[in-house]
């Protein structure tokens, strides 16, 4: 149980590409030209930050980083750095 103050790290990982859900509406906002720049900038200097994403139970599911992880898949990559996030709670 987290007590104030106490932090808890959270670490990067390697997610298979095949297994991030977009939802449609995150979809929505993406620009190809940015996609493209951010492909040429990862082949020269690899992925500065991880995508973050968050596990439904059945499939993870993309919270931030939709260029990054168009990117990737552009070139191919089969796996993406990203951090799992836990869903906000209303």
């Amino acid at each position: 149980m987290e007590t104030a103050g106490e932090f808890h790290a959270m670490k990067d990982e390697k997610i298979p590409i095949a297994e991030i859900y977009v939802p449609a509406k995150r979809q929505a906002t993406l620009n190809p030209e940015t996609v493209e720049h951010l492909a040429a900038a990862i082949l020269e200097e690899g992925q500065k930050a991880p995508i973050q994403v968050r596990h439904d139970g059945k499939r993870f599911v993309l919270v931030e980083g939709l260029h990054r992880l168009e990117a990737c898949r552009a070139l191919g990559e089969e796996t993406i750095v990203g951090i799992r996030v836990q869903a906000k709670k209303f």
